[in-house]
């Protein structure tokens, strides 16, 4: 886990892939670690620490989480999710070409009852929620039949990003979820650490303690360069 950002009652951590936000006690989860670098930070061992967790970021997916220190602060946080004035902006890699070089995506999405996983419905569904995305090609790599897309969210949907790209026929790499066929990272035999081509790359809100803009842009981690230098493919992401 890194700190990308740590101003008062906020802090912006760049989330690695196969680690939960929140777990119930004695499970690894983001906050757990979140909490601990407070305490080794101001030195209050054994205090109980608040975090405010405005919005979420699936477990396999990775990039900029946002935090609250405070009740005020994560509720004025979660105000800018609900308006949908947080800009919201994702890398991914998906199978296939896009037949155009950007675009929207427009659906009605359930959360399947009892599932961890999600389904396109129609406008009629009694449980459909609208979500909208807007995408743009960055490169296609032909050697490996597949696209980079930058995302800008509208609407912030469970699993939105994964199931509206696999539903037109481009799953994320590494989604065998949603139907993937290509690996992504580092393989593992237990499939809950398994990173997806997914990444959170910028987050942009306003300070909830005052009237500023605060950007913040994610790192990629080495999954991301390995898979351009493993398929030897022209493209440095940076």
């Amino acid at each position: 886990m890194e700190i990308l950002y740590h101003d008062g009652p906020v802090i912006v951590v760049n989330k690695p892939a196969g680690l939960q936000v929140q777990a119930p006690p004695g499970i690894d989860s983001l906050v757990n670690h979140i909490k601990t670098y407070i305490r080794q930070k101001e030195h209050c061992e054994g205090k109980n620490i608040y975090l405010g967790v405005p919005h979420r970021l699936d477990r396999p997916a990775t990039g900029c989480m946002l935090f609250a220190r405070h009740v005020r602060a994560a509720q004025r946080l979660s105000l800018q999710f609900q308006m949908r004035t947080i800009i919201k902006k994702y890398w991914t890699l998906v199978e296939g070409r896009i037949p155009d070089t950007a675009g929207s995506w427009e659906d009605f999405i359930i959360k399947v009852p009892g599932e961890a996983r999600a389904e396109i419905v129609s406008a009629d569904h009694t449980e459909a929620r609208w979500a909208l995305l807007h995408y743009k090609v960055m490169h296609f790599f032909p050697e490996k039949n597949c696209s980079w897309l930058e995302i800008e969210l509208e609407t912030g949907r469970t699993h939105q990003i994964r199931i509206q790209c696999a539903s037109r026929g481009f799953p994320i790499l590494g989604d065998f979820q949603y139907g993937a066929k290509m690996n992504f990272g580092q393989q593992f035999s237990d499939k809950r650490l398994q990173a997806i081509a997914l990444h959170s790359r910028k987050l942009g809100f306003r300070h909830p303690m005052r009237d500023e803009m605060i950007e913040i842009t994610a790192p990629l981690f080495p999954e991301w360069t390995d898979f351009s230098e493993k398929f030897c493919l022209p493209c440095d992401f940076t």
